[in-house]
């Protein structure tokens, strides 16, 4: 075996992988043979070629206009949207709650991070978030799926997106946990791939032990590939059950409205296959991906790859030229993903200089970079918009759909305390909105289970209740 093994690697200059085979267990061995077999050299020579050329992405910042859209309902901002078809809030949700009746919708969560910059050793969906409850967030959103799946008198596919180092124990804690009411037939969690780091000097697949190479999850973008993978694949399975409609999330995020009726309209009504949810930037320098118009088709320009000449640029009134962000919350038609899964080059690669810790061949020893010493490869799955006809944005606004956990504790925003005050914020607001009375200072959670969404919760709460001390609404319908 080690023979055809460096026989393959050695027209790629990639034989030191092989350096510490013979110390290796049988085992072991075939671990390093499994990852050298699942690595296209290929490809990796070519993407190491290529990694001085500039992003694509840069050739079309000084072309952009707005990008076409709607404004959710919750939206006060007077800023007009450059909207393509008049759609009513009325209209989206009649035509987003049919689709959810007819079983035409299927969700799917990204759930592959860990939650490493929080001090947590364990998948990030396993952190536990509820500002009172302690529910996590896969606990969120799993309920909030269970909830409307409920309403709506149709039993809702769940797709859960894991990575090499979060499947397995996401696995055994949703299984643990029951799927959170779900039926274990309607979750369908898949792994995404993996792409190997490479030396910035010289392009050498980097070995992070004696018997393993340095892998790193392949970007959300690997979904694509993902769920097309197996016999059925999950992509076959959704077709089988007669989905038309994919409503994707990351999992840091529990403000999100999963399944949003209006959102889900707009992009039935539109005749999108791509739409992207947005929030007005606050800054030029936002980290976010920037949506724009360019030619008649969106496209996504990474903070990092925006010219500051450029993103400054603003509007006679002050505003931002650019200025719609994505928050990673978008619905795709099957149809889309179906074509996209038989094109290779539909999800481009983007690069990232990362400091990766790697074992040198010559010396044996484990090096800690003090600098950026490698190359990583992604894919975003927001890089089909150009290739989606009728693709959309709909801009939200963060108190109602966006807070996400990012940030260890204690850190000014989008850490665990922020997040919590952000969810009791909101949940406050829905009590408000329903005519009750929720005095300063008093902190609110509602289970998903119990109301998701400010409608719901008018239709359990009595105006002019009082709550003057803490409160959890939980899915028994009690508050406590």
């Amino acid at each position: 075996m080690k023979q055809k093994l460096f026989k393959h690697i050695k027209q790629f200059g990639q034989e030191h992988l092989l350096t510490f085979w013979d110390d290796l267990n049988e085992s072991g061995q075939e671990t390093l043979a499994n990852q050298i077999g699942s690595i296209d050299f290929v490809q990796i020579a070519r993407l190491y070629e290529r990694r001085n050329e500039p992003a694509e992405s840069l050739t079309l910042a000084d072309r952009t206009s707005d990008p076409s859209g709607y404004k959710f309902s919750t939206i006060t901002d007077p800023a007009p949207c450059k909207t393509p078809k008049p759609i009513s809030v009325s209209e989206a949700v009649e035509a987003g709650e049919y689709a959810l009746r007819t079983g035409k919708v299927a969700c799917v969560l990204v759930a592959g991070g860990q939650g490493t910059r929080l001090g947590f050793p364990h998948p990030k969906g396993m952190y536990p978030i509820g500002p009172l409850s302690g529910a996590t967030l896969f606990q969120f959103h799993f309920e909030k799926v269970a909830a409307f799946s409920r309403r709506y008198g149709h039993r809702i596919p769940y797709c859960i997106m894991t990575s090499p180092a979060t499947h397995i124990e996401t696995i055994n804690f949703l299984k643990d946990k029951n799927y959170f009411g779900l039926f274990e037939e309607d979750v369908f969690i898949f792994c995404q791939g993996t792409m190997p780091a490479v030396s910035v000097e010289e392009g050498k697949v980097l070995l992070d032990s004696h018997g393993n190479i340095a892998l790193s999850p392949d970007g959300h973008g690997g979904m694509l590939s993902a769920v097309t993978k197996g016999s059925p694949s999950v992509l076959t399975q959704l077709q089988q059950r007669g989905i038309e409609y994919l409503f994707y999330n990351q999992v840091d995020n529990p403000l999100v409205r999963i399944g949003s009726p209006e959102f889900l309209g707009y992009h039935i009504l539109s005749g999108s296959e791509l739409t992207s949810q947005v929030i007005r930037k606050r800054t030029p320098t936002d980290k976010v991906g920037n949506i724009v118009e360019v030619d008649g088709r969106l496209h996504v320009i990474e903070y990092s790859d925006l010219p500051e000449s450029i993103a400054g640029q603003t509007n006679p009134d002050g505003s931002l030229k650019i200025w719609a962000g994505s928050i990673a919350v978008h619905v795709f038609s099957i149809e889309l993903l179906e074509r996209a899964s038989r094109d290779a080059a539909s999800l481009p690669f983007h690069y990232a200089r990362k400091k990766v810790p790697y074992i040198n061949a010559q010396s044996s020893e484990r090096i800690i970079p003090e600098k950026e010493n490698a190359l990583k490869f992604e894919r975003f799955i927001f890089d089909l918009l150009p290739s989606a006809k009728n693709a959309v944005v709909v801009e939200v606004d963060p108190p109602n759909h966006y807070a996400p956990l990012k940030n260890a504790p204690g850190s000014a925003s989008d850490s665990p305390e922020t997040v919590q005050r952000d969810i009791s914020a909101m949940h406050t607001s829905w009590l408000k909105q329903s005519g009750a009375v929720v005095l300063e200072g008093v902190l609110v959670e509602i289970s998903p289970l119990f109301a998701d969404s400010p409608e719901a919760v008018a239709e359990r709460i009595e105006k002019g209740q009082r709550f003057e001390q803490t409160v959890y609404f939980d899915a028994d319908g009690k508050w406590v």
